[in-house]
């Protein structure tokens, strides 16, 4: 299973799922490649913002290492799901996609709702990683 984890700017919530998800199958031991990009291109080769970082952290997942990238049309023939933060960046991915079979692998990250932006509050990056954590979890289950 190869897995993309898509939001804005690819350094605040799509690294904290790269890095939870790709922790949390390794430790069921499974076979899965796990990655995240932004829409778009403002932070291409930096470090995640060091709030996710440290959020992360608390909750014991190292993703100081990630560097941004900007999702592409390539991503769709990469990897088998790819899983995006908000409906802007949902509307934004499928935009790109050429075909049903590419637009069917686009799905918002918690089903039917938004992984909040914590850029513009601090307060807002623990709870986010802890709802990206659960979410984590909830897929490993679905998918394995």
């Amino acid at each position: 299973m190869k897995i993309l984890m898509v939001c804005l700017g690819n350094i605040c919530r799509s690294p904290l799922a790269e890095g939870i998800m790709r922790h949390l199958s390794a430790t069921q031991n499974l076979d899965w490649e796990i990655a995240s990009a932004g829409t778009g291109n403002w932070h291409i080769g930096q470090a995640p913002d060091h709030r996710s970082v440290k959020a992360a952290k608390s909750f014991g997942y190292d993703i100081s290492t990630q560097r941004a990238q900007q999702f592409n049309h390539s991503m769709f023939a990469r990897y088998d799901l790819i899983l995006v933060m908000d409906r802007n960046n949902l509307k934004d991915v499928q935009n790109l996609a050429q075909n049903e079979e590419e637009r069917n692998k686009v799905k918002l990250f918690l089903d039917n709702d938004e992984v909040t932006d914590p850029y513009w509050d601090d307060a807002l990056f623990n709870p986010v990683c802890l709802q990206v954590e659960e979410r984590c979890k909830e897929i490993i289950k679905q998918l394995s």
